[in-house]
């Protein structure tokens, strides 16, 4: 198999042995590729970066080879059009001036969907980083504060709501790990049981 990113045709497919069994044991891709980067010495947005980009090349006969089995894909994710991100960012920033937090209006705008909420947020904090003057001028249209001040507040909430997302997200995952385990074990006594009856 040609290399892709560098990787290769060894370490592709521990890779993707990886990915399948951290699916299995209910681990987030975030996880799969922070563990996969330290086990490897390799950066996690290289790992992800990796893995997307072999998926990609799904329709090449090596790489078909590779995941025959596997059920990996990669979902296509289509970005946000400008007038998509002005109408989240103005929701957001409208929702905020009501005294709502940052966090709320975002979990408002996706309905409470978890992956929707993350694409917002990463969106915002996206514009915010690289666009300041875009959410200057959407603040100024919602007739926000536009001083330091105002904007620093907005970070901080952001901020706090990265964190309280990720830690949100690594407390289910470790609550579904544990129940895995459980499970597993559960299983190993029945099947204990099962030949203890013969």
């Amino acid at each position: 198999m040609n290399k892709i990113n560098g990787y290769t045709a060894e370490e592709a497919g521990s890779l993707v042995k990886y990915v399948c069994e951290g699916k299995i044991k209910g681990k987030t891709l975030t996880r799969i590729f922070e563990e996969y980067a330290a086990r490897t010495g390799r950066a996690k947005g290289s790992v992800r970066n990796y893995y997307y980009a072999l998926l990609k090349h799904s329709d090449d006969e090596d790489v078909k080879k590779l995941l025959a089995g596997s059920n990996l894909k990669a979902e296509e994710i289509k970005p946000f059009t400008d007038e998509e991100t002005d109408k989240i960012l103005r929701a957001i920033l409208t929702e905020k001036s009501k005294g709502v937090s940052v966090r709320r209006a975002v979990l408002n705008l996706s309905g409470g969907d978890d992956k929707l909420m993350l694409r917002y947020q990463n969106k915002y904090r996206n514009v915010l980083a690289k666009q300041p003057e875009r959410i200057k001028a959407i603040m100024n249209e919602c007739g926000l504060d536009t001083s330091p001040e105002g904007q620093k507040r907005i970070e901080d909430k952001i901020n706090e709501l990265y964190d309280n997302l990720t830690a949100s997200l690594k407390s289910e995952n470790d609550r579904l790990t544990a129940l895995v385990q459980r499970l597993s074990d559960e299983n190993r006594l029945l099947k204990l049981q099962i030949k203890n009856l013969r």
